[in-house]
């Protein structure tokens, strides 16, 4: 496993700038270890819903997990506001870093993670390739 630690400075758009060092490093199979930070604005698509929810004000990174690859990211993420309240859902361009974030992800030499259509789900779901071989994807049987 091949391990990246980067920092993103304000203003930068969180899923944007992973989007980018993905694409930027060639990782076919990352996953995020470790994440803490803040944002100046959130935007988050919560469970069950075809649209993504803006937040404005300041907010703490408490957990950042999923996957990413150069074929496409899946995250969630989960904020808490000023009294400490918490909130998560699936993390959308629009995540605004306030001062900081400190990311450290993990990449794996022996997969790659493809996003194919899922006609069940309706959904690019994960599949999961070793060796030129289908490990696992969307639909085990």
């Amino acid at each position: 496993m091949k391990v990246f630690a980067i920092r993103l400075k304000p203003h930068e758009d969180l899923r944007q700038s992973l989007k980018n060092f993905v694409k930027q490093e060639n990782i076919k199979a990352g996953f995020i270890l470790s994440a803490i930070g803040s944002l100046e604005a959130a935007k988050i698509r919560f469970a069950n819903q075809d649209v993504s929810t803006v937040l404005t004000g300041k907010f703490e990174i408490i957990a950042l997990n999923g996957t990413i690859a150069t074929t496409g990211v899946h995250l969630h993420i989960a904020i808490s506001d000023r009294e400490g309240k918490t909130i998560g859902g699936h993390l959308d361009d629009g995540c605004i870093i306030y001062t900081t974030a400190e990311i450290v992800i993990g990449a794996s030499e022996k997969f790659t993670f493809n996003r194919t259509f899922d006609q069940e789900t309706g959904y690019q779901e994960l599949e999961i390739i070793e060796q030129n071989s289908v490990v696992r994807s969307q639909n085990p049987e």
